[in-house]
């Protein structure tokens, strides 16, 4: 997927629809333009700048276009990189993976709601953080919405 292309209503993956095909017309309206350009376009917002980056709330990640449970934040850690990390999903098939040669050569590995397809971020693997998987899920504020957990 190059920067800037609208994102497929197919799953790359499977050749099936995705479960939860979302208007990009009514997202376009419904959202703010940085969203829409991150969720729809594979846009990424600046670095330090998203809303998620440091805090310290508790509860479920979602995506901001069809409100799938994404991220935990028992699963975001501190890594430094400018945007919300964590160190898994809530379950694996909550997201799908794709190859993003988009600066090549250097091969990203691109991260999408597995029931919208909306663009979230990028995962990177074996950077050395102290995490039991030892990967960063970079995500973009700006793709989730957090719910916080009742206390």
């Amino acid at each position: 997927m190059q920067p800037g292309a609208d994102l497929p209503k197919i799953n790359p993956l499977t050749g099936k629809p995705f479960p939860v095909q979302v208007d990009d017309g009514k997202l376009q309206v419904e959202l703010d333009s940085l969203s829409y350009e991150v969720l729809r376009k594979a846009g990424t917002e600046v670095a330090f700048t998203g809303q998620y980056y440091e805090t310290e709330t508790i509860g479920v990640y979602k995506c901001k276009a069809c409100n799938a449970e994404l991220f935990r934040s028992d699963e975001k850690f501190h890594s430094g990189c400018g945007w919300p990390s964590f160190y898994a999903p809530t379950k694996d098939d909550a997201v799908i993976l794709l190859e993003d040669s988009s600066l090549a050569p250097r091969i990203r590995t691109e991260v999408r709601c597995a029931a919208c397809g909306s663009h979230l971020g990028h995962v990177f693997e074996g950077e050395g953080y102290a995490v039991p998987t030892d990967q960063r899920w970079c995500i973009n504020s700006v793709a989730l919405v957090l719910e916080p957990k009742n206390t």
